[in-house]
């Protein structure tokens, strides 16, 4: 059996990402998201710098939002 998978543009990533930028910028603690002009300096100019940017927001979000302080555990694949 072969899946067939589509490729993104360029353009949809960024977009796809500009998304995700702007719901960690409304929904996540302030100052866990850099700017995108920091994430230039700092991570490069890439799609893969700017999501990776991303996701150290969103890990320091749940990081602040945990009442311990500590990483919430992974979910169970078990029922």
């Amino acid at each position: 059996m072969f899946v067939v998978m589509e490729t993104m543009e360029a353009a949809e990533c960024r977009a796809a990402l500009r998304l995700i930028r702007a719901t960690i910028e409304e929904h996540c603690p302030p100052g866990v998201l850099i700017s995108e002009e920091q994430v230039k300096g700092h991570y490069g100019p890439t799609l893969l710098d700017e999501a990776e940017a991303l996701s150290v927001a969103i890990v320091a979000s749940v990081e602040r939002l945990s009442f311990d302080g500590t990483k919430p555990p992974a979910p169970s694949i078990k029922s």
